[in-house]
């Protein structure tokens, strides 16, 4: 959840590997869906992930 909330993208991360992310059809459209989706995408494919930086555990995601 780190890696997308540095590229913008909001969410939550429940333990033990769970990620939430609230949709409002008001506020979000069909693209915010797909640009969180590829972005996740490319996160997990170049292990984006895995930095140091974001191995730190923080108080709130």
């Amino acid at each position: 959840m780190q890696a997308l909330i540095a590229r913008g993208i909001t969410g939550d991360f429940r333990p033990p590997d769970l990620m939430r992310f609230g949709f409002a059809p008001l506020y979000n459209g069909f693209e915010d869906a797909w640009l969180a989706a590829a972005s996740l995408s490319e996160i997990l494919a170049t292990r984006e992930w895995d930095r140091t930086d974001f191995r730190r555990k923080q108080t709130v995601t």
